[in-house]
């Protein structure tokens, strides 16, 4: 007896339902969806981007994993990263965070500790850096650079000018010299320095201002300092200084804006994180790259606390769901191998700075990057644990390593971001500072 025709219908419609589904399971793009897929969120700045660019050579060597770039602003990196690890969001495998998270993060059992390969050569990375990435002797996250602060100036404006840097400018140097060089009718102006608010941006660079003139944000029992003499000196000094012989619209200018004009030939001087000395010394990436002078951070009355340290680093939030395939790639793009990758690509001058003593140790670095020996001394010479000329109950340069400053410090970076345009004055920015510092700390219970 024969099958019914409607039998044979459903039969042909089985067998082909089948057959496309082994097709598509034989498939390149089936192939690619079985892939682990690793979220990596970043901040958008120079070295992270190169970075990205070269990942695909990770993705060759490790077929199985495909990788997904969330590329932010510094502040919004911040924001999101926070908010997904503290609600255990599961949104990133792979963080980069700096050295304030870490270990505050750690602390909370929001990272992993990474178990590294033997061959990474973890003693490789510079003490202060892999010390400020670890909590209770684990290391929690891996360089992928790391930075003081120094100063950059042009070396042929300073020649017409008459002017000569010392090894260690002073303040009220800065400020002389910036008199002579300012130029802004001819698109040069004295001084550049971060404007843009946040904890991480302006913050940054005044808290070292605020240090070396004397400053600090508590005192031992966690009362706020911030309208006090010494803070009223260091913004008196900051907001005069761009006000003179700034660049227009310096309140919104953080570092890749800074960035931007001083490769470009707009700033005469500008005080920031050491990571620019490769990329100001590119000529891929900057058109005065033969013209840039290097000297360390000015300091005022106290040499502690003038210039910073901080690493940008990868974690692993504990909220992965593939953090053996993560921990390979955090280990790729901090590796020794990695830097060598870039010097092959971009040159050694490019190559991602402060994080490991063979990188400074290699003839190849040292011939192509004559700001190397100030940036390692700085790094070396950044104490975490004496940020002031007064004892503190905290520890960090530009920072203050408790979870609340994050508010505190982008509140107060709003406030001095007014000051600096006009729209309230320094005392009142100083005095609103406090007061509102003050009521956030008795809320968290810091103070009664």
């Amino acid at each position: 007896m024969g099958i019914p025709r409607f039998a044979k219908i459903i039969v042909a419609f089985i067998v082909g339902a089948l057959l496309t589904q082994l097709l598509h399971a034989c498939s390149p793009s089936s192939q690619a969806a079985e892939k682990t897929r690793l979220t990596i969120a970043t901040v958008n700045n120079g070295d992270m981007v190169v970075m990205q660019g070269l990942s695909h050579q990770f993705e060759q060597a490790n077929p199985d994993i495909a990788l997904n770039w969330v590329v932010l602003e510094e502040n919004v990196l911040r924001q999101r990263t926070t908010t997904d690890v503290a609600s255990q969001g599961g949104q990133f495998d792979v963080l980069t965070i700096g050295s304030y998270e870490t270990p505050i993060w750690a602390r909370r059992d929001w990272l992993r500790p990474l178990n590294l390969p033997t061959s990474y050569d973890v003693n490789d990375l510079l003490k202060p850096v892999r010390e400020g990435l670890s909590n209770d002797g684990k290391l929690y996250a891996v360089p992928f650079y790391a930075e003081s602060s120094m100063l950059y100036y042009r070396k042929d404006l300073f020649e017409k000018a008459g002017i000569t840097v010392p090894e260690q400018p002073t303040y009220p140097q800065i400020k002389a010299w910036a008199s002579k060089i300012h130029n802004p009718q001819n698109g040069i102006y004295g001084m550049c320095l971060r404007g843009k608010p946040g904890w991480g941006e302006n913050i940054a660079f005044l808290s070292t201002l605020v240090n070396t003139y004397g400053g600090q944000w508590f005192d031992m029992q966690w009362n706020p300092t911030i309208n006090t003499p010494a803070w009223k000196a260091a913004i008196g000094y900051y907001v005069d200084l761009m006000q003179n012989y700034g660049p227009p619209g310096a309140s919104s200018n953080g570092f890749n804006e800074n960035l931007a004009l001083f490769s470009t030939g707009k700033c005469g001087m500008w005080v920031d994180a050491t990571v620019a000395a490769g990329l100001l010394s590119n000529p891929k990436e900057s058109t005065v790259y033969d013209k840039v002078g290097f000297a360390r951070a000015p300091i005022e009355q106290y040499p502690n606390g003038s210039n910073w340290l901080w690493a940008w680093a990868l974690a692993i939030p504990k909220t992965s769901k593939s953090p053996e395939a993560a921990e390979r790639f955090i280990a790729w793009a901090t590796s020794k191998e990695y830097i060598q990758l870039v010097a092959n690509e971009n040159g050694w001058v490019a190559v991602p700075p402060g994080t490991r003593m063979s990188t400074y140790e290699n003839p190849n670095y040292q011939t192509a990057a004559p700001f190397a020996p100030i940036v390692l001394r700085a790094i070396q010479s950044a104490d975490v644990t004496r940020p002031a000329a007064q004892p503190t109950p905290y520890k960090g340069v530009q920072y203050v390593d408790i979870p609340e400053f994050q508010a505190i410090g982008s509140s107060v970076g709003q406030t001095i971001a007014a000051a600096l345009t006009s729209n309230t004055s320094v005392d009142r920015a100083l005095q609103q500072s406090q007061q509102s510092t003050e009521r956030f700390m008795k809320h968290t219970g810091y103070i009664e």
